[in-house]
């Protein structure tokens, strides 16, 4: 394969369109937590705390949300799936500006839950039409683009919320919700091949798959990426805010995710990668160098090393997934996924910011690097002694298929723009990870979030 494939992968029926489908539609979920924080704290006149309860609500949402509109996707298809959901956030998001207080509490909950699932069907339709022998390249490619959608949109709602209003920051935020929706509606990408192994071994197997130990490390992979990226979100501004450098954050945030977009790029180009706890492993230990690194230049050094293995991880977790899972499954799976990122990131945060506030801001991001660390190298040792009781790996034990799959809706129909990915030649390699991101909001300040759904 080419050192650099990312153009063949973007010739591939169908993809180039997903992609810009799938960064448009992500605009306003990485807008969102910046400005329901302002709308809060300035048109409802809030503190902080209240506002941080308002995401939390909505994080809850999305946390329950994902798994179950994972499910709709993969029994009645993208369509019937998502129409729902334009329905509801289109309501939710028009009455938003206007609420009181604890009604937004309310409607927060309800908009994560009917959350346009963008993250997910982006990658469960990536794993039909993109060939095994490029699916490395794709989904570090999507852990990319998002890291480029949450560099790029926060900035757009801060702008709408602080130079216009905070409500017509939330109606512009409600508007793309929507339109996130419609297009998503319009493009309808495949999330299931036309040609699905469905034989009732490979069903068989397929079931043992999901409730097996290897899925459930990939996912505590997820946690643990989210632990540590959270951590080193709040350990980051905290160690700024404590030099009187608060006004520094937002490049040192362009700079970590400057590191994950070259880490990515370089990640999907290779021909081969560490398993997706390897790669959260390293994550780990290249947050440690910032607990030691002194402020402004040596920590936008140390950043930018604790983003190298960001994408690549978090895409490794996508990809691996995928290919542990049978397509029928594929949907849900990745909303649980979506969901033990929240969960690393609703632990993650008040635990470091505990241990900060406790010691330093370097004994935060040590926490971050430890926790993660010990959940990944942990999950390696799990895999491990699975795999010598049944005497091979987990590539052995993944799914395989003997041709690419071709890509169809929900009935079965195959996708007309994807015929031609089916020819390309399969190669069976490690698939790779996810890159689920959001925005958090920590006394006023923007920073990058993993737990976007």
């Amino acid at each position: 394969m080419s050192r650099f494939p990312y153009g063949a992968l973007l010739r591939l029926p169908g993809v180039g369109r997903l992609f810009a489908v799938s960064f448009v539609a992500r605009i306003p979920h990485a807008m969102t937590g910046v400005v329901l924080t302002l709308h809060v704290v300035t048109a409802l006149d809030r503190g902080y705390a209240q506002a941080g309860l308002v995401a939390g609500a909505m994080t809850v949402g999305m946390a329950v949300g994902a798994p179950w509109r994972g499910r709709l996707v993969d029994r009645l298809g993208l369509r019937r799936a998502i129409a729902p959901s334009i329905v509801v956030e289109s309501a939710v998001w028009v009455v938003a500006p206007h609420l009181s207080y604890e009604a937004l509490v309310g409607a927060a909950v309800v908009a994560g839950l009917f959350l346009v699932p963008v993250f997910s069907v982006t990658r469960q339709s990536l794993s039909v039409m993109v060939p095994l022998a490029q699916q490395r390249s794709a989904f570090a490619l999507d852990s990319v683009a998002v890291e480029v959608t949450f560099m790029l949109a926060p900035v757009l709602g801060v702008v709408l919320a602080t130079q216009v209003s905070t409500s017509v920051a939330l109606t512009v935020v409600g508007s793309t919700t929507v339109l996130a929706g419609v297009l998503l509606f319009w493009a309808n990408p495949p999330t299931r091949s036309a040609t699905p192994l469905d034989t009732a071994a490979v069903v068989e197997r397929a079931r043992a798959r999901v409730l097996g130990p290897d899925l459930v490390v990939v996912l505590l992979a997820a946690l643990a990426a989210s632990f540590v990226l959270i951590g080193t979100d709040v350990s980051l501004v905290a160690a700024l805010n404590d030099e009187g450098r608060a006004s520094d954050v937002g490049w040192m945030i362009a700079l970590w995710a400057g590191g994950s977009v070259v880490g990515g790029l370089v990640h999907g180009a290779r021909r081969r990668s560490p398993s997706p706890l390897a790669l959260v492993a390293i994550l780990a230990l290249a947050t440690v160098p910032a607990a030691f690194a002194p402020v402004p230049v040596w920590l936008a050094l140390a950043v930018v090393l604790a983003g190298l293995p960001c994408a690549p991880a978090l895409s490794s977790i996508n990809a691996t997934l995928v290919r542990l899972v049978p397509e029928h499954r594929r949907g849900e799976v990745m909303g649980w996924s979506g969901t033990m990122s929240t969960v690393g990131n609703a632990l993650g945060a008040p635990l470091c910011g505990w241990v900060i506030d406790h010691g330093t801001p370097g004994h935060g991001f040590l926490t971050a690097a430890a926790v993660g660390g010990a959940v990944a190298v942990g999950g390696l040792v799990v895999l491990r002694v699975t795999s010598a009781r049944r005497g091979g790996s987990v590539d052995d034990a993944a799914p395989r298929d003997d041709a690419a799959p071709v890509p169809a809706d929900a009935d079965g129909t195959p996708h007309a723009r994807a015929s031609a990915a089916a020819d390309e030649p399969t190669v069976v390699t490690p698939r790779e990870p996810l890159a689920t991101e959001g925005v958090v909001v920590t006394e006023g300040v923007v920073v990058k979030d993993p737990a976007g759904v």
